[in-house]
């Protein structure tokens, strides 16, 4: 029996029950957006690193019998999406998931969690950093931040004042490795913040979004289910990117009127009826 009737996307990240991050975000809205999301966790958290302790339990030498079983049962994903990695092993693992349950329809969405602000994240080693190109080479979808996008290309980072013309060949230099689709989040533009939107064969697109409170944990693991969710569901790219992007607004609008700190992330359950599916 088919194991395909509906709409499935495969969600590879670590499983935080406190600070509303990772698979916590993307199994509420994947399923919203009427997709079923099938949760690979790659760890274990009793709460986002941000606070000052922390329960953790790596799930590397599970995942490989873990994901045997559904090659084993046959299953099938309309998409697959990964966020943070916490090793070159995992990286390689989730690589080797991709190329095993992609099918001629499969979108695969990467978000390329490495770090932000000019720095990579201190977990991250070059060797992890070689691993996660070669992850990207097997993207349809990349959704990098900045900083992310100079290190898969060995561009030198800036801050600020990035021209159209700089994000257009750091997109075609991350194109070349394989991803049709590319955002690039997070772009400091005074008080706005811009995403530079590339696909290939389009004109590329820059969406300004002024600037809300501060940076919120878990906005970009909220950011790539939207944007996975879409492509699955057959959304255009410029309007997913753009809709997501009106989403987390409203959701960091919301979170300030109820108080909540920046740490325990965006409250998206409170107005989560109102991202269109």
């Amino acid at each position: 029996m088919s194991q395909n009737k509906q709409k499935k996307i495969a969600a590879i990240n670590d499983l935080t029950g406190f600070g509303r991050c990772a698979l916590t975000v993307s199994m509420p809205v994947i399923s919203h957006m009427k997709i079923q999301c099938c949760p690979v966790p790659t760890s274990i958290l009793s709460n986002h690193v941000g606070y000052p302790e922390y329960f953790f339990d790596d799930y590397t030498d599970r995942l490989s019998e873990y994901l045997s079983m559904w090659k084993k049962l046959g299953l099938e994903f309309d998409g697959i999406m990964s966020g943070f990695l916490g090793s070159g092993e995992q990286i390689g693992i989730v690589a080797d998931f991709i190329r095993n349950f992609r099918g001629k329809d499969t979108i695969v969405v990467v978000d390329p969690v490495m770090g932000d602000h000019g720095k990579i994240a201190a977990t991250y080693t070059e060797e992890m950093c070689m691993e996660m190109r070669k992850l990207a080479s097997l993207a349809d979808i990349l959704t990098p931040n900045l900083t992310e996008a100079c290190k898969l290309t060995d561009t030198p980072y800036k801050e600020e004042g990035w021209m159209g013309p700089e994000l257009l060949e750091l997109c075609c230099r991350l194109s070349e490795m394989g991803p049709e689709k590319i955002v690039i989040t997070g772009i400091n533009k005074g008080q706005f913040l811009a995403n530079y939107v590339f696909q290939k064969g389009a004109e590329p697109l820059t969406l300004r979004s002024r600037k809300v409170g501060r940076e919120c944990c878990g906005t970009g693991d909220l950011f790539s289910a939207i944007i996975a969710a879409d492509a699955v569901n057959g959304v255009p790219f410029a309007e997913s990117v753009k809709k997501a992007s009106v989403f987390i607004k409203k959701c960091m609008e919301k979170s300030i009127e109820m108080g909540i700190e920046d740490k325990n992330g965006v409250c998206f359950e409170e107005i989560l009826h109102l991202l269109r599916v």
